[in-house]
């Protein structure tokens, strides 16, 4: 039986209930789920271990065996639930006047004009409209952390379709994308602009590009795993036929944007763990993506030590979940739906509500806001699985939250 930390508020006990579901049906590992509900915290729960099958030398040396239990402060690589956090930057650059969202990319990085992107805009690059998901030469995991390569490779691509025009996922490139554009703008790292104007104001434990200190303590991190195979075969759901060909075809452009990083970086590397990539690298505790979302709708609980007050204007916030791309994805072949930055609720990545916006991370990782409940959620996960933007785990959560938010 696991054995499920933390607590629920009276009404959220369902969340519970689905938190240890997930790891006697589901194939769960080591996972942790937060909800804030109007800036105050409703949930937070962990369990499971941190490393299941001997992980990697940062994790079992710190902690001494390979099965060390998942605890309170445990931190996770997030995968493309990164994007959500990311995307809060330029929003907020918007809203102080820094950047607007109808200039032309160019207009802050004058080399991003060759090749026939003088016409793409600021808006393209958030609602993946840019027409760059792939690199006709991928980037070595070197390359990809150094933070010239990627933005230079960028610079000198052609779009491969007419920017504006259509919609597919940049699932590598956008890390490159929205970093050089933060760069250019601010003359700070977004990882850097982050730490100061998110995830410190806030108290949170989530980095882009974790820093020397925090990979000191190495022991707080889990490390990513493969998953256990699930007898039952709950884990699986099976893709319509076009999409699993997409998958297979490694010149397919689905295949050829999720293999910009060629060879795939290790994800328990030091340096992985250290590299802004806005795309994929955020590290962070699922209270924490909980709190960071619940800030951009509302003021916040600073657990007894005052407020905080919300990040999002009303303008900013109905911009975040404005559809800027809706229908088939050119990248990922089922229909998904953007605004500036985030995932909305739709088939492909259920969310709350239809006013939900937020992002999945590849394998598990899931975090959003909805304005008209004053919910907000983070789910972590060690355990990575192979789907893309509906995980069953994350899924049973935020069913069983949709259960309990009428109740409170």
């Amino acid at each position: 039986m696991v054995d499920v930390q933390g607590r629920v508020e009276d009404g959220f006990e369902p969340v519970r209930d689905a938190f240890t579901a997930n790891f006697t049906h589901r194939g769960e590992r080591g996972a942790a789920v937060a909800v804030h509900r109007d800036g105050r915290k409703v949930v937070d729960l962990w369990a499971g271990t941190k490393h299941g099958d001997g992980g990697d030398d940062l994790g079992p040396a710190a902690d001494g065996r390979p099965d060390a239990p998942w605890q309170e402060g445990t931190a996770q690589v997030v995968r493309s639930a990164t994007k959500g956090v990311a995307a809060v930057v330029p929003l907020l650059l918007h809203q102080r006047g820094l950047l607007d969202l109808d200039a032309p990319v160019g207009t802050y990085w004058p080399e991003f004009k060759a090749a026939g992107k003088d016409r793409v805009l600021v808006r393209h690059l958030l609602s993946h409209r840019a027409g760059l998901p792939v690199l006709d030469t991928p980037l070595t995991p070197e390359q990809a952390v150094d933070g010239v390569s990627g933005p230079a490779a960028l610079a000198a691509q052609a779009p491969v379709w007419t920017p504006g025009t259509d919609h597919g996922y940049h699932a590598q490139t956008y890390s490159w994308l929205l970093a050089e554009l933060v760069l250019r703008v601010t003359g700070r790292t977004i990882g850097a602009w982050i730490a100061d104007e998110i995830a410190g104001p806030l108290g949170l434990d989530l980095w882009l590009g974790l820093p020397p200190g925090q990979q000191a303590r190495a022991g707080r991190l889990a490390d990513v795993t493969a998953p256990e195979p699930d007898p039952a075969g709950g884990l699986r759901v099976r893709p319509k036929r076009s999409v699993a060909d997409a998958y297979r075809d490694p010149a397919s452009l689905t295949s050829r944007a999720f293999a910009a990083i060629t060879p795939a970086p290790d994800e328990n590397a030091p340096a992985y763990r250290a590299a802004q990539l806005p795309a994929s690298a955020g590290i962070a505790t699922a209270r924490s993506l909980a709190r960071c979302y619940a800030a951009l709708i509302g003021p916040v609980d600073a657990n007894g030590t005052g407020g905080h007050p919300r990040l999002f204007a009303p303008a900013t916030l109905t911009l975040a979940r404005t559809e800027e791309s809706a229908g088939p994805d050119r990248t990922l072949v089922v229909g998904t739906r953007f605004g500036l930055g985030f995932m909305l609720h739709s088939g492909a990545s259920p969310l709350l509500a239809p006013g939900s916006f937020g992002h999945p991370g590849r394998g598990g990782a899931l975090a959003f806001a909805d304005p008209e409940s004053g919910l907000s959620f983070g789910y972590v996960t060690n355990g990575m699985q192979r789907n893309v933007t509906a995980d069953p785990r994350a899924q049973a959560l935020v069913r069983a939250l949709a259960a309990s938010a009428p109740t409170c």
